[in-house]
C-alpha cells in the first residue's frame, strides 16, 4: 500500500459495480496464526513477518495492523487512529485495509 502525501491513510479504490462484496469483518480482528509484526531498524519500517517472507508496511498500515490483537473492536481501533493521525472519517480506509488483510490471509 502506498501512502498519499495529503492523507495519513491511503484511500482504497472503490469496489467495481457488480463485484462480489467482501466478507464481513470480524468484530475483534487479530493477526492470523503464523504472522507477526516487527520493527526493522535497517529498513526504518514495520514489517509483517510470516513463514514464506515479509511485507514492508507504510506507517498507517502498520498502525492499523498493530492494533489487530483480538481485543480491540474496529470502532475502538478507528477512534484511537483518529487521535493518532489527528484525522476524522478514516473508518472506511481502516475497514478497506482490514478487508485486504483478510483477503491476503493476514487477518482473522
Amino acid at each position: 500500500m502506498n501512502a498519499v502525501a495529503s492523507s495519513p491513510i491511503s484511500p482504497m479504490p472503490p469496489v467495481a459495480p457488480g463485484a462480489k462484496a467482501p466478507p464481513a469483518l470480524p468484530a475483534f480482528p487479530k493477526l492470523s496464526r503464523g504472522y507477526r509484526m516487527q520493527y526493522e531498524q535497517v529498513q526504518s519500517a514495520w514489517v509483517l513477518l510470516y513463514p514464506e517472507g515479509m511485507v514492508k508496511l507504510n506507517d498507517s498500515s502498520a498502525e492499523i495492523l498493530r492494533r489487530c490483537n483480538g481485543e480491540r473492536s474496529i470502532d475502538a481501533m478507528v477512534a484511537d487512529l483518529e487521535i493518532l493521525f489527528n484525522a476524522k472519517g478514516i473508518a472506511p480506509q481502516v475497514r478497506e485495509l482490514l478487508h485486504e488483510g483478510m483477503r491476503r490471509g493476514w487477518i482473522v
